[in-house]
């Protein structure tokens, strides 16, 4: 079984010690930085703002996974190209018309990402898969970290990854939520190639440590 691509999640790492904890992410086995944009409204929690962005990229060596948990993302697509994002994941619950708002990310340079809800079914993706380059499974209700898993989503993923084979598109599955060393090998077998895991790491005693245990654990 193949090793999962890892996105710490920054939403948990330490504000006061920001730059350390990138710097962190940037020398772990970490393949991504994944950072989660709230806007108090589409969620009700708001995290940072484009200043933070603007220095996380500074400092990342590492692509950043952008997720964004606002309503109307299409008026942020050309700032967060301008920011650096490597992926835009928007919400499929927050755009109205999803093909454009797909495309319009991918003219900016992006890879397009759509998250789904715990409550989201995945076959709502069936006319918009070919244009989608990852599909972000939220297994907790997005918004607060430290959530405990919703184990409805390994079917989900299971689900996610029949389509994607009925449809021959590389599409990637990534994993939001109560991610853990525990959990990681059944989501991969699942068809998850992409984990995200906030509190887990950073509240581990040896962070980077945690980062290299969760790739691992889902070799044979």
């Amino acid at each position: 079984m193949k090793s999962p691509l890892i996105a710490p999640s920054l939403l948990a790492a330490d504000f006061g010690n920001l730059q350390r904890d990138i710097e962190m992410v940037n020398a772990s086995a970490a393949d991504w930085h994944h950072i989660d944009i709230m806007d108090g409204v589409f969620v009700p929690n708001i995290s940072y703002g484009m200043p933070v962005v603007k220095a996380i990229e500074k400092s990342a060596t590492k692509p950043l996974d952008v997720h964004l948990m606002i309503v109307d993302p299409d008026r942020y697509i050309e700032t967060f190209a301008d920011l650096g994002a490597t992926n835009l994941t928007v919400h499929y619950e927050a755009c109205t018309h999803l093909h454009r708002t797909l495309q319009a990310i991918k003219s900016k340079g992006m890879k397009a990402g759509v998250a789904l809800n715990p409550h989201t079914n995945v076959m709502l993706l069936e006319d918009t898969l070919q244009d989608i380059d990852l599909v972000l499974i939220m297994s907790v209700n997005p918004g607060f970290g430290g959530q405990s898993f919703i184990e409805h989503t390994y079917e989900k993923i299971k689900a996610l990854k029949a389509l994607i084979t009925k449809k021959n598109t590389s599409t990637l599955i990534e994993v939001d939520g109560g991610v853990t060393t525990e959990n990681s090998r059944k989501l991969v077998e699942a068809g998850a190639d992409v984990l995200v895991a906030g509190s887990f790491v950073f509240k581990s005693d040896n962070p980077s440590n945690t980062i290299k245990e969760l790739k691992e654990s889902c070799k044979n």
